[in-house]
């Protein structure tokens, strides 16, 4: 073909079709290359996802979510599920075998979320979690040694202080937190005795951190907190009475390790006080903390199992789970909101915490007089 050849009016036809086919390719490729530059920003969004943003908010806690609730289905439909039965006991509320392996599913949204926004500063705190889900579900399915489980807690707790404490904190300090953290984790398994409590306190507790860190523009504990929230209102679709299963240690001690670290986490940031964290879980840490101290104080073996907390015994006394689980469910709501107002009027703080003190005192001391009547009743009978 002779592509030199001119037109009868002189022009080029050569460069004419090869001008309508330039724009031509220019017309048809703008809209692959609007789609490719979007593509290439959503890379860069998802890469770099740290921000506070709406999206970030609710993309990753959405993860969790589902995460959690697909690894839910899977274990029930599966039968892995029953790879540890949690067998009732003295200290039990159930009268059945049921599975304690709902941690797993917990934990294993949680990866998935810290997987998603890896590299934010919290990927010590991720990783020590997911370590002692793994020790904790060992326990679960075989049953290891109170002070081999002790040691793995401290040693836990203690890599986190010796990472995130500044360097020149005080020995006594680093202890305290330690100690702290410590007891963190257990109060949280000691609590996880009824049908949807530690998965409601998970809910409450983490998302109103979340909440508080989002206000204070602190985007990696925001979504962590909602992440781990996200993780406990998937788990109580099959927790909540009647529970279908457990979360058993692989869920409990990560959860209590994460509200120590987060909570401290987040007053060393300044996105809150310390006493923040201390009051939205203080549903759980009154409970367990003054039990512990009457059990110590009556030379009971504290380090054992027993139906001795308010909760159970409320429980007893009302005959319902249901009930005494949505009456704390409306007690984990108020702690949480006052906490936020305290948070955000710094000068009711002290009126709040003395609220709340003498409201857990006298609650205590109800449940104690109703108990004993009940326990003269009883034996009377």
């Amino acid at each position: 073909m002779d592509f030199d050849r001119l037109s009868p009016n002189g022009v080029n036809t050569s460069t004419c079709r090869i001008n309508s086919l330039r724009g031509l390719w220019v017309f048809l490729n703008r809209p692959f290359s609007y789609i490719h530059r979007c593509l290439q920003g959503v890379k860069s969004a998802i890469h770099y996802s740290l921000e506070i943003t709406v999206l970030n908010a609710l993309s990753i806690p959405a993860l969790a979510f589902f995460v959690t609730l697909s690894m839910l289905f899977f274990l029930l439909k599966s039968g892995l599920a029953s790879v540890a039965m949690d067998h009732p006991n003295t200290r039990s509320l159930h009268s059945s075998p049921i599975p304690r392996t709902g941690g797993l599913a917990i934990m294993a949204g949680i990866a998935a979320a810290w997987i998603a926004a890896r590299g934010n500063g919290l990927d010590l705190m991720w990783l020590l979690a997911c370590l002692l889900a793994l020790l904790s579900f060992a326990d679960d399915k075989y049953g290891l040694p109170v002070l081999g489980r002790m040691a793995a807690h401290i040693a836990a707790a203690g890599v986190f202080a010796w990472a995130y404490c500044p360097p020149d904190t005080a020995p006594w300090v680093g202890a305290a937190v330690i100690l702290g953290m410590v007891w963190a984790i257990n109060l949280y398994n000691f609590m996880d005795g009824a049908d949807g409590l530690a998965g409601g306190m998970a809910l409450f507790g983490f998302g109103f951190l979340g909440v508080a860190a989002w206000q204070a523009d602190h985007a990696a504990l925001a979504w962590a907190g909602f992440s781990v929230a996200a993780t406990a209102l998937a788990f109580l679709a099959f927790n909540f009475h009647p529970a279908r299963l457990f979360m058993g240690d692989s869920g409990s001690v990560p959860l209590g390790f994460l509200a120590a670290a987060m909570g401290l986490s987040g007053w060393q940031q300044g996105a809150w006080p310390l006493w923040f964290p201390v009051l939205v879980f203080s549903p759980f840490g009154v409970d367990a903390s003054v039990t512990l101290l009457k059990r110590m104080a009556a030379k009971k073996r504290f380090w054992q199992g027993h139906k001795e907390h308010y909760y159970q015994r409320l429980i007893a006394l009302s005959g319902s789970q249901k009930r005494i689980v949505s009456g704390a469910y409306v007690l984990m709501a108020g702690a949480g909101i006052s906490g936020l107002l305290g948070r955000a009027h710094g000068d009711w703080a002290v009126i709040l915490l003395l609220g709340w003190g003498v409201f857990y005192f006298s609650m205590m001391v109800i449940v104690d007089k109703r108990w004993a009547d009940y326990l003269r009743g009883k034996h009377v009978d």
